[in-house]
C-alpha cells in the first residue's frame, strides 16, 4: 500500500480508504472482520458518517486494540433520531450524537472532525452563524478532534470553506461522471441528465482541485464508482464500462487527492480496490475508455492520465501540465506551485517538439504547444 500526505494535516493516509456506509447491511462479526481485513491490506483511513448504533459499534469493535493504526473521519451533525438518520445543526441533537460516536468507537479523539454534508449555501451560512461552528472549534481546541474537515458534493461550497480558512481537508465526490456535472445543491441531480451535459470537466470542479493543491487542503474521495453505475454499460453515462482500478486511478490523478474511500460488501471488493497498488499502466488506463466511449466530451483537455509517456527527454508531461494548470488558474504564479515545478528534474524547456506524445494522447491535447507556454510562464 502506498501512502500520501493529507494536505497540510501531516497525516499519511493510504491511497485506498474505507467508506463504511454499507456495514449495517451485514452480520455484526462479518462487518468487523471486513474492516480488520482492510487493515491487513494496509488501509488506514475510515469514514463514519453513519449515525446508526450498529455501524458505529462495528467500527468500534474492529478498531479495538488497533486505534492508533487508523485515521477516523467522524462526522459532526449526523444524528440518529427515532431510529432514523437526520442531518442537523441543532445542538440538542448534534452534541449527544458526537459523544455517542466517541463512546461507540471506544476512543477519546477523532482524527478528522467533519462538518457533515453541506451542499447548500443556506446550510453553510447556518453552520457558520450558529453554536454549531463554535462547538466544532471547541472540539478542536480540546484535542477531541485533531483536524477540521468538511464533506460536500458541491464545489462552490468546498471553495467557500477553503477560503474561510476553517477547514483543513475536504471529503468530496469524484468520478469521471460527476466531474462533468455543474455545481448543484441537490445531490440527486448529479445522478441524472448526463446526456445533455457532456461538455468535459466542469471548470468549477477543476478549479477546486487546483485550489486544494495550492492551499494544502487534502481531499479524500467519496462515490468514486458513481454508485456502481460506471460498472454497468446500461447505466454508465459514457456508454462504456470502467473497472474499480480505473475509477480509483482517475480520482487519484486529480490535484489535491490523497485517498479514495470505497464502499465494500465483501473481501473480494476490498481486493479489487487494493489491486490498484500493483496494477499495470494498462490496467489503470481510464483515458482509453473515455476516449473510445460512445459518449464523452474530453477532447482537448489534459486529464493527467500519463498516456503521453514515454518522453524521449524524460519529461513528466502529465505533472508539467498539472503545474501549468495550477499556475494559470491564478493572476500570478503561486510560489508553492513554482517551487514544485522547479523541483522537477526535467522542465518544459527540455521539450524538443517531437510531438510523439501527441500521437499517444487519447484526447488530442496539443502537448508541444503547452510545453512552450509552460516554459514561457516559468522561465524554463
Amino acid at each position: 500500500m502506498r501512502y500520501r500526505k493529507l494536505g497540510n494535516t501531516g497525516l499519511e493516509v493510504s491511497e485506498i480508504g474505507f467508506g463504511g456506509e454499507w456495514l449495517e447491511r451485514h452480520e455484526f462479526e462479518e462487518s468487523v472482520e471486513l474492516i480488520r481485513y482492510a487493515q491487513e491490506k494496509g488501509i488506514n483511513i475510515i469514514d463514519c458518517w453513519m449515525s446508526d448504533p450498529k455501524s458505529r459499534d462495528i467500527i468500534g469493535k474492529a478498531l479495538e486494540g488497533n486505534r492508533e493504526k487508523w485515521f477516523v473521519q467522524g462526522h459532526i451533525g449526523s444524528t440518529h433520531q427515532n431510529g432514523q438518520y437526520v442531518r442537523t445543526r441543532d445542538m440538542q441533537f448534534v452534541k449527544p450524537a458526537f459523544e455517542d460516536l466517541l463512546q461507540r468507537l471506544g476512543t477519546d479523539y477523532i482524527d478528522l472532525g467533519m462538518i457533515h454534508y453541506v451542499d447548500a449555501q443556506e446550510d453553510w451560512d447556518l453552520c457558520m452563524n450558529s453554536p454549531y461552528i463554535e462547538y466544532v472549534k471547541e472540539l478542536k481546541s480540546a484535542g477531541t478532534i485533531r483536524h477540521i474537515g468538511l464533506s460536500t458534493h458541491n464545489p462552490r461550497i468546498a471553495k467557500t470553506a477553503i477560503e474561510s480558512g476553517i477547514v483543513e481537508m475536504i471529503l468530496f465526490s469524484i468520478n469521471p461522471a460527476f466531474d462533468m456535472h455543474p455545481a448543484t445543491e441537490v445531490l440527486d441531480e448529479m445522478f441524472e441528465n448526463y446526456a445533455n451535459e457532456m461538455s468535459g470537466i466542469d471548470e468549477e470542479r477543476a478549479a477546486l482541485y487546483r485550489l486544494c493543491e495550492e492551499n494544502g487542503v487534502g481531499i479524500t474521495v467519496m462515490k468514486p464508482y458513481f454508485g456502481g453505475r460506471l460498472f454497468d454499460p446500461a447505466r454508465s453515462p459514457f456508454g462504456a464500462v470502467f473497472t474499480p482500478v480505473q475509477c480509483i486511478h482517475y480520482a487519484l490523478t486529480r490535484p489535491g487527492v490523497s485517498s479514495v474511500l470505497c464502499g465494500y460488501d465483501t473481501k473480494e471488493q476490498i481486493d479489487a480496490a487494493v489491486a490498484y497498488e500493483t496494477a499495470t499502466a494498462d490496467e489503470k488506463d481510464y483515458a482509453s475508455v473515455l476516449a473510445s466511449a460512445p459518449l464523452h466530451a474530453y477532447s482537448g483537455q489534459c486529464t493527467y492520465c500519463g498516456h503521453c509517456k514515454p518522453c524521449p527527454m524524460d519529461i513528466d508531461i502529465a505533472m508539467v501540465n498539472k503545474f501549468y494548470d495550477l499556475a494559470t488558474a491564478q493572476p500570478a504564479v503561486p510560489e508553492s506551485v513554482r517551487a514544485h515545478y522547479m523541483a522537477l528534474e526535467r522542465k518544459a524547456s527540455d521539450c524538443i517538439g517531437c510531438q510523439s506524445c501527441e500521437a499517444r494522447c487519447p484526447f488530442g491535447v496539443s502537448v508541444a504547444e503547452r510545453m512552450r507556454k509552460t516554459a514561457e510562464l516559468f522561465g524554463c
